[in-house]
């Protein structure tokens, strides 16, 4: 990947080395920290080293009447102006200068714009504008002309109000293991920013899935894994604790025809405790839990990983899925985890190129 701020801009630490060198790099990190673990051998699987980003975030600079895109600096002293960034997708990165340039050239769309984040998938470009200002009806009508003239989706976003233009989410399909899944992927929920890896994530975590008896599934998003997951078990259990997420992944249910999964609102606490009994939540009527055989967890954490009484909680089961996005607090809890548990499978899947950043996948098995 070739930019013009490498050095200046400070979301590619890596940029010094070519793509073959951070891959070894990254082999290396991953041998050295884990090795207290005998992690000797892992899969490992390379992303396309420049627009692979379908997920992106900038601040806007502005000068007088014009505005630019901008990104935390090197030094971390400030901001750096950018016109173009190269890990954005091809459809992001052939609307970003196009797009500024149509807010630059009007006063109510550019008028105190703090931030632009961008959602594509394979059919869709949703842009959200985020405003220090209140967005009045002549601004949605404006909005309105910006989706016809790019032929995208517009969200206004200020404190406390989202103007939705047209629709607030994005039609994404992923093939996996020769089969296609479909999702609707809402603006503001998580999703995966990169969709080679995604696929990628998904069909290994799959290969090395036997069919099975239940699976539960904690931190499930909008169905992201659960949905091509469902097609090993005979039900599904999954939770998350956003609304938003929860919505979405009952959706992805029904362009999927999938019906044996059943999404609850619960943290991984809170599930604790329902299934020791402790306490009832009226999130779960009518969900017998004594019915579920869970031979499987999967979890996905955010990068502080696990906590002590969501590893606790895990141990019960005989198979453990971790998805990691942070390997550090993934060692930190693979050392609890193995004390019962052998890691049968290992893989790094390089989310983002030119960064220090890496994605990790393990299958443990109960000693």
């Amino acid at each position: 990947m070739v930019c013009d701020y490498f050095g200046k801009c400070g979301s590619c630490t890596l940029y010094a080395l070519d793509y073959e060198a951070q891959c070894t790099y990254k082999k290396k990190l991953i041998t050295s920290l884990f090795e207290s673990l005998h992690v000797n051998t892992f899969n490992f699987f390379p992303s396309p080293s420049s627009h692979y980003r379908s997920r992106a975030e900038f601040r806007i600079w502005h000068s007088d009447t014009s505005l630019s895109y901008a990104m935390g600096s090197m030094d971390k002293k400030g901001a750096i102006c950018i016109e173009r960034c190269p890990k954005v997708n091809e459809r992001i990165d052939t609307l970003m200068p196009k797009l500024i340039k149509s807010i630059e050239a009007d006063a109510l769309l550019r008028e105190r714009l703090f931030a632009v984040e961008f959602l594509s998938s394979s059919k869709h470009l949703l842009v959200t504008l985020i405003y220090h200002k209140p967005l009045n009806e002549e601004w949605e009508q404006k909005a309105q002309a910006l989706e016809k003239e790019f032929t995208i989706f517009i969200i206004g976003r200020s404190r406390g109000v989202k103007k939705v233009i047209c629709q607030d989410f994005v039609e994404e399909s992923l093939m996996i293991e020769e089969k296609t899944y479909r999702y609707d992927i809402m603006e503001g929920g998580f999703s995966q920013p990169n969709r080679t890896m995604n696929e990628r994530m998904i069909s290994w975590v799959l290969s090395h899935t036997n069919t099975c008896e239940d699976l539960l599934e904690l931190y499930c998003g909008y169905g992201n894994f659960t949905i091509p997951l469902s097609q090993k078990f005979n039900k599904v259990l999954a939770t998350e604790i956003s609304k938003t997420s929860i919505a979405s992944a009952l959706k992805n249910c029904e362009l999927n025809d999938v019906s044996n999964i059943t999404f609850v609102r619960l943290s991984a606490e809170e599930l604790t405790c329902a299934l020791k009994k402790e306490r009832a939540f009226n999130r779960l009527l009518g969900i017998d839990l004594d019915a579920y055989r869970f031979s499987h967890v999967f979890v996905d954490p955010p990068r502080s990983g696990m906590d002590e009484q969501s590893l606790t909680f895990i141990s019960q089961f005989e198979n453990i899925i971790y998805i990691s996005c942070n390997p550090h607090t993934l060692k930190r809890d693979l050392e609890i985890l193995t004390c019962n548990y052998t890691i049968e499978h290992f893989a790094l899947f390089d989310q983002f190129p030119n960064t220090e950043h890496i994605e990790s996948g393990v299958i443990l098995k109960r000693k």
